[in-house]
């Protein structure tokens, strides 16, 4: 193996490598695990498998047919598992249907494998079955995007109040929508471009991440250091402003309140309103008004009223069904449902 080649395997395997650490991170060893990073971890090794598989046979093509077929297996559980890692981060998930789905596309995978091995059959693989799979893994896709539609809108027109858990969602989606493209177009470029693309978007997926945990982190954290303090009457009459204006017109309840235009409802200086928040009351604008939401949600899931849960979240002034599930748990620590139920 040349240098060249050197390089360029290990471009391709250092992402596969990375992902597999990744995955069994998310499957053993995160504390507090969810079960969107169980759906994560295994949809990573799905990845790791299926791309490692085609980085040692470009440069080893006489490898073993039993490593393509379970190269090819695993293709068939990225799809699946994408949809309901997006639907778990979404709080929509069955996870009674999607742990039985996957499990009878394992056992029907084996099956098949067994008796039309790829050894054996080696066109059948090439040809019915990969492009079935391949199709399978689109619709897949295509399912998950429209589940994350509004968050695709919103990188669109509000790419500022897209939230650390979306981040997640949208570098997902977008790297296996990626490597897809690169797979399905690599007749007219190279087999192991897709190999190539996953160690590019793996990367660029964690920079992202890593930034927008950073930003969340900053903004819940940084607290502005005031050298004059409010004074203590004016505190009070600010807070009863506050207590007013919410119970009389809930302008919490809007998605769009900026803190200006509280500044403007209440009649004082956004600069004052500004520190007042955060140092007299100790939080970031975004916190103090998802709590005063949160108290709205939890009134209307205990009024039993016609709402859906995720119209609760709307009703509340949350634009967004995964902002209002994660701020939920964040701040009561159980999710909207088993509130409800409690």
């Amino acid at each position: 193996m040349n240098i060249n080649s050197q390089i360029l395997f290990f471009l391709s395997a250092t992402g596969v490598f990375n992902s597999i650490v990744l995955s069994l991170y998310f499957l053993f060893f995160k504390k507090n695990k969810m079960t969107s990073d169980l759906f994560l971890g295994l949809l990573l090794l799905s990845l790791s498998i299926r791309i490692g598989k085609s980085v040692f046979y470009n440069f080893n093509p006489q490898l073993s047919k039993t490593y393509l077929q379970i190269g090819l297996s695993a293709f068939l559980l990225i799809g699946p598992l994408l949809y309901f890692f997006v639907r778990s981060m979404l709080q929509k998930l069955n996870y009674s249907f999607a742990k039985y789905s996957l499990l009878l596309i394992m056992i029907s995978i084996t099956v098949f494998g067994f008796l039309f091995s790829y050894k054996e059959h080696p066109a059948v693989w090439r040809g019915i079955i990969y492009y079935t799979i391949n199709i399978q893994c689109f619709v897949f896709i295509v399912l998950s995007i429209y589940e994350a539609k509004h968050i695709f809108k919103k990188l669109v027109t509000n790419r500022s109040q897209i939230s650390y858990d979306e981040t997640w969602i949208l570098s997902v989606i977008s790297g296996v929508l990626a490597i897809w493209l690169s797979y399905t177009l690599a007749k007219y470029t190279s087999y192991i471009s897709g190999a190539l693309t996953f160690s590019f978007t793996f990367y660029i997926s964690i920079l992202l991440i890593y930034y927008a945990k950073n930003k969340t982190s900053i903004s819940q954290t940084h607290k502005e250091k005031y050298l004059n303090k409010i004074d203590e009457k004016l505190v009070k009459e600010i807070q009863e402003k506050i207590n007013i204006l919410f119970e009389t017109k809930k302008i919490y309840t809007n998605p769009d309140l900026t803190l200006s235009i509280l500044a403007k409802e209440l009649n004082v200086r956004p600069q004052l309103l500004s520190q007042f928040i955060n140092d007299n009351l100790n939080k970031g604008f975004t916190q103090f008004i998802n709590e005063y939401r949160i108290e709205e949600a939890k009134r209307l899931l205990k009024a039993n009223t016609p709402f859906k849960i995720d119209a609760v979240g709307f009703e509340s002034g949350f634009n967004s069904s995964s902002t209002f599930y994660s701020s939920f748990k964040k701040i009561t620590g159980t999710t909207p449902s088993n509130y409800q139920k409690e």
